[in-house]
């Protein structure tokens, strides 16, 4: 099991940035590929961006495109999530998540999650 810590989130106003970040503590981390995925109030969780173990293949949700920057620090055992130009439609909890393929991510599925980190957009 990894156990993944979500930091970073809160309140912002609309047009603003935050940057998340999920560590883990396990050396292995750096060979998972990792991603964020985020649940708004109502709805279903839904994957925001992907990024892969070996290179730095990335995928994003449509609405996380030109936005969102998902990148990792394998020395620090780190993942990151740059939010910029953020809505009220991105509030929700943000969960970090890691799984062995990127295709894993992207369907979902990942067998590793954090707790999540709430993101409230609003003035």
């Amino acid at each position: 099991q990894v156990h993944l810590v979500e930091s970073g989130g809160g309140l912002v106003q609309p047009g603003g940035s935050l940057r998340l970040s999920c560590a883990a503590s396990e050396r292995t981390f750096d060979s998972y590929c990792k991603g964020w995925f985020r649940q708004a109030p109502g709805k279903e969780r839904e994957l925001v961006a992907g990024i892969g173990w070996s290179d730095s293949s990335t995928r994003y949700a449509d609405f996380a495109k030109g936005r969102f920057t998902v990148s990792r620090d394998n020395d620090e055992n780190t993942v990151y999530l740059e939010m910029n130009n953020l809505s009220p439609e991105d509030t929700a909890v943000y969960y970090c998540a890691a799984a062995d393929t990127l295709q894993t991510l992207i369907d979902g599925t990942p067998p590793h999650w954090g707790q999540g980190t709430p993101v409230t957009v609003s003035s």
